[in-house]
């Protein structure tokens, strides 16, 4: 019965397009109440428990470093270099677009700020130069979503502090796959443009070095943070700290771009995405607990493992229904849902908690871009102003690319073990 109103009610608060804090918050309260013998506080306790975590605390700095570097200047310095260094390839600013969204993936870790920051710049540039507003939209909202593999992740922060993996080791992985995906992508962007015959430019490699110099403290903060987490001086969370001090001074003194007088706004607007991803972290925290003491994922899981099937099947079924999960739940709230059950399935599968948790993080990345609750597809929307099914058809062959890079990471460990293996930092 726990279990009926549990899932049930939250079917119906998401069918009538209620808040996801308040369908998954609801939804374990009222299990919580048909239960029986159970205080409710128990409930608001469990939801203060849910956010009160340090490794959590990296996500309001990283979204506050974020702000601070669009707005001194940095993500437009990224494109520039960006530009410089491959804008001279057939289909060249679209593959800009790819390439400067993996530099910002490696100061942001949300794929929403990585998409707007550089889709502000891009998508207009593209329309002007003769791109369609559909295709525009589409190459963004796709390389916007490698903000949450290449770290910081702020999904594989909260992956971390729901199962106690190393989040230092958990960055490292998502590098190699985050290259895969830029790649790839990198790669289809020039197939479009030889076939449709756009003119390239001439390479200039003298213009490298000064492009270099003027984006130099912008290509600092990616080194700070992975250098810092990697080397094992810093945690993710005092790494995300030292960002946002980083940011601040780049854009105050080495760019000067920084208003002071815009700074309440810029930790406001901070402020407020943070709130929004915490307070469902809390309600998705609560949500979990009810599911952990009603056994619900190890039941789920031990119906799953009855199916049968070899490791590379689970595996596949894994993916899949990440895959579905990602078009209908929001990410943090998925990661919360879904995790329980898939660390009970660990065993089965052959692959390690790091390799879980950056298969986990690309699926939900290439749930970004599907409909109805894909954040890069709705924000790619809104800058190239054109409709969401539109965009969606447009978004299929870059949703192709994707989902091969993640069957090879899926069943090539080495994609996951090249940098993570020796990683020391918490």
């Amino acid at each position: 019965m726990t279990a009926l109103v549990l899932f049930g009610m939250l079917g119906l608060l998401f069918a009538c397009n209620a808040p996801i804090m308040l369908a998954v918050g609801a939804s374990a309260f009222a299990a919580l109440l048909i239960k029986g013998g159970m205080d409710p506080m128990v409930a608001v306790q469990r939801l203060y428990a849910g956010a009160d975590s340090f490794p959590l605390l990296a996500v309001p700095l990283f979204m506050t470093a974020g702000q601070l570097m669009s707005a001194g200047g940095i993500s437009q310095r990224i494109v520039r270099l960006a530009d410089t260094l491959v804008g001279h390839l057939p289909g060249g600013l679209a593959v800009v677009s790819v390439v400067s969204s993996m530099f910002f993936a490696g100061v942001s870790g949300s794929a929403a700020a990585d998409t707007a920051a550089v889709g502000s710049i891009l998508i207009p540039s593209m329309v002007a130069r003769g791109y369609s507003p559909a295709f525009a939209g589409a190459v963004q909202a796709a390389a916007g979503s490698i903000g949450v593999v290449i770290p910081p992740s702020i999904p594989m922060i909260v992956f971390g502090a729901l199962t106690g993996a190393s989040i230092g080791k958990l960055f490292a992985g998502g590098v190699m796959p985050g290259l895969l995906m830029g790649i790839t992508l990198s790669a289809w962007c020039v197939h479009e443009g030889l076939r449709s015959g756009r003119e390239t430019r001439r390479f200039e490699p003298a213009a490298v070095w000064p492009a270099l110099l003027r984006a130099g403290w912008s290509l600092g903060a990616p080194a700070i943070i992975l250098g810092g987490i990697i080397s094992g001086v810093c945690t993710a969370t005092e790494a995300a700290a030292v960002a946002v001090v980083y940011a601040f001074l780049v854009g105050l003194f080495a760019h000067r771009e920084l208003d002071l007088r815009r700074l309440p706004a810029l930790l406001l607007d901070a402020a407020v995405t943070s709130g929004v991803v915490m307070s469902i972290i809390a309600a998705a925290s609560l949500f979990g607990w009810v599911m952990a003491i009603e056994r619900i994922p190890a039941a789920l899981a031990d119906a799953i493992l009855a199916v049968g099937g070899e490791g590379w099947m689970l595996l596949l079924a894994v993916n899949i229904l990440l895959l579905l999960a990602g078009t209908m739940l929001e990410t943090t709230a998925a990661l919360i849902l879904l995790v329980p059950v898939l660390v009970q399935l660990l065993p089965r599968m052959g692959i390690d908690l790091i390799h879980l948790g950056v298969i986990v993080v690309m699926n939900l990345s290439i749930g970004m871009l599907t409909p109805p609750l894909g954040v890069c597809l709705m924000v790619s929307c809104g800058i190239a102003r054109v409709p969401l099914a539109t965009l969606a058809r447009a978004i299929l062959p870059l949703l192709a690319v994707l989902v091969v890079d993640l069957m090879l990471v899926t069943y090539i460990p080495w994609f996951v073990a090249a940098f993570s293996t020796d990683i020391i930092a918490p």
